[in-house]
């Protein structure tokens, strides 16, 4: 099967990422436990709106931006390259904003991500794709309409909640499972 699967939030851990690089610039004390609600990351880095927080974000001459080192969830890489290795086609569909590009491709390839099909884009659902796995309060909902003969899972967050017609995986060995079963049924959506 096809799997589409986004990065931040699901394969790496964008907010411990953000607040380390805060933390080193800034001396705050974040964790990625405080993180319960979608784009409201500004408020507890300080920051105006979110617009400076991305301006922050895209990094200066003196480093990369935040996208360059984010780490792994644990069982990630090792879970896309097991279902790789069974079959799939992993297909990287992830929504950044264009100077963050160059930090994510060279982030996918530090990380030997098992991919060789990448799309950045924020309309998800335009990417072809039999099972999703997200974690987008936004995107999701986006999934389920606009793609109603595949299977759309939610990365379970604090800052996501159920969306009808979609599975609730929480976390990587939740999405092997889940993608291991699909195939035992012979599920091929389309």
């Amino acid at each position: 099967m096809r799997l589409g699967v986004d990065l931040d939030g699901v394969v790496c851990d964008f907010n411990a990422g953000w607040m380390r690089l805060h933390m080193e610039e800034f001396g705050s004390e974040l964790h990625p436990e405080m993180v319960v609600t979608w784009d409201k990351l500004h408020e507890l880095g300080g920051f105006a709106d979110m617009e400076a927080f991305w301006r922050w974000a895209q990094g200066n001459a003196d480093r990369p931006s935040i996208f360059r080192h984010l780490e792994p969830y644990p069982d990630a890489i090792e879970t896309l390259h097991a279902l790789r290795d069974v079959g799939h086609d992993i297909v990287v569909v992830t929504a950044k904003p264009r100077w963050a590009v160059p930090d994510t491709l060279r982030w996918m390839a530090d990380h030997d991500l098992p991919t060789s099909e990448i799309h950045i884009r924020f309309r998800k659902y335009r990417v072809d794709c039999d099972v999703y796995l997200d974690d987008s309060p936004i995107v999701l909902p986006e999934l389920v309409e606009h793609r109603p003969a595949a299977i759309v899972c939610r990365m379970v967050r604090p800052w996501n909640a159920r969306v009808a017609g979609a599975h609730d995986v929480a976390g990587w060995a939740a999405f092997a499972r889940f993608v291991e079963q699909l195939g035992r049924r012979g599920r091929r959506p389309r």
